[in-house]
C-alpha cells in the first residue's frame, strides 16, 4: 500500500485515515486532508488506542495508506492519576499503530509534544534535544514517540504545544469563561510557550502528506525525509501575555467580559498548585521543519486572532 504509485485496485487516490477525529487537530485535518486522497475519520468508538482489538480491526476493515493519529490522552493532570490509562493510550496504542503500518506499508503522521522535555533548557528545544519529561503525561508521550521509531522507518513525528481553535477544550475558551464571570484574574508569568492554532498544524500536515504523495508517485519515497519535526507558530510568549492579548481582542470583537487586561495579575507557576508539573520552557526550535519542507509558520498572534474571531461570531 504505502510507498507504491498505485493502490491495488489501480486507484491512484491514497486512503487516509484520520484516527482521533474529534479532538481539536482532528477535526481541523478532515478539512485539511479532504483534498489529498480518499479520507476517513474514526473517533474512540471506532478506534479507542486503549484497546488493541479495535485498533485491529479499523486497519483491517479501512487499510490505510496514511494514518494520522490525532488521538492522545490529554488531560495532563488527571494522567498523575491514571498513569496506566495515559500510557495505553499515548504510548501503547501509537506503538501498535506503528507496528501495523510497518507491516503494510503505510506512513504514519504522529504528534506529540514539548512535555517531552523538562523545560529547563534556556533556549527553544531542537529536536536532538535529551529528552527528559517530568509528568506521567509527557511519559506517556515519549513511550509513543519511541514505540513509533523502534518499528516504523516511514513516520512523521510532529512535536506541537498550546493547541488551540474553536473547536474543542482549550486556554483561549476557559479564560474567556472566567473572564465573563470574574473581574480579577491570576495567570502563571514565568512559562513560556508558543500558542499555536489546530488548524495550521493540520495544514503543515497536508504540505506535509502531499510531499509524501509526489514522493511515493516518482518512486522515491525511500528518498522522503521521515522522522521527527517541532511544529507550533512562530515567536513565543508567557501565559499571562497570551491572556491578556485574548481579553483584549475578545472585548474589541464585542464579547462581553468583567476582567480587562488591566485586571489580569501575573503570577509565578510555584503559586499555583496543580498535581502535574508543566515545563517552564514549552518554546520548540522549527528550522529543521521549515528548512527541510519549505514551510511557512506564522506568528502566533495571528492564529489567535483567528480563533477570536470565530469565537466571537457564535
Amino acid at each position: 500500500m504505502g510507498g507504491t504509485a498505485l493502490r491495488p485496485d489501480g486507484s491512484d487516490r491514497l486512503k487516509i485515515l484520520i484516527i482521533g477525529k474529534n479532538g481539536q487537530v482532528g477535526h481541523a485535518l478532515q478539512d485539511s486532508l479532504a483534498p489529498l486522497g480518499e479520507l476517513v475519520a474514526v473517533d474512540r468508538q471506532d478506534c479507542d488506542l486503549a484497546n488493541p482489538a479495535t485498533i485491529q480491526a479499523t486497519l483491517d476493515v479501512h487499510q490505510p495508506d496514511i494514518i494520522v493519529n490525532a488521538a492522545a490522552y490529554t488531560a495532563v493532570d488527571r494522567a498523575e492519576a491514571e498513569p496506566e490509562l495515559a500510557m495505553q493510550i499515548n504510548g501503547t496504542g501509537p506503538e501498535l499503530l506503528a507496528k501495523e503500518a510497518s507491516a503494510s506499508g503505510a506512513l504514519l503522521v504522529h504528534y506529540s509534544t514539548d512535555y517531552v522535555f523538562n523545560g529547563h533548557k534556556p533556549a527553544a528545544y531542537v529536536e536532538s534535544d535529551e529528552v527528559a519529561p517530568q509528568s506521567s503525561y509527557g511519559r506517556s508521550k515519549l513511550a509513543g514517540e519511541q514505540g513509533i521509531i523502534r518499528h516504523l522507518p516511514q513516520h512523521l513525528i510532529l512535536r506541537t504545544s498550546w493547541v488551540h481553535s474553536e473547536h474543542g477544550g482549550n486556554f483561549i475558551k476557559t479564560i474567556l469563561r472566567l473572564a465573563q464571570n470574574q473581574e480579577q484574574l491570576n495567570i502563571v508569568a514565568d512559562q513560556v510557550g508558543a500558542p499555536t492554532r489546530a488548524a495550521l498544524i493540520a495544514d503543515i500536515t497536508a504540505q506535509l502528506i502531499a510531499r509524501y504523495q509526489h514522493s511515493t508517485a516518482a518512486n522515491t519515497a525511500g528518498e522522503f525525509p521521515y522522522g521527527c519535526y517541532h511544529l507550533t507558530a512562530s515567536g513565543h510568549t508567557s501565559w499571562y501575555e497570551y491572556a491578556c492579548l485574548l481579553v483584549r481582542l475578545a472585548r474589541e470583537a464585542g464579547m462581553a467580559l468583567q476582567a480587562s487586561p488591566d485586571t489580569i495579575h501575573p503570577i509565578p507557576a510555584a503559586s499555583y498548585s496543580s498535581p502535574a508539573p508543566r515545563p517552564a520552557n514549552c518554546c520548540l526550535n522549527t528550522s529543521k521543519l521549515r528548512q527541510t519542507f519549505d514551510v511557512s509558520l506564522p506568528q502566533w498572534e495571528d492564529g489567535v486572532q483567528q480563533t477570536i474571531a470565530l469565537l466571537a461570531r457564535r
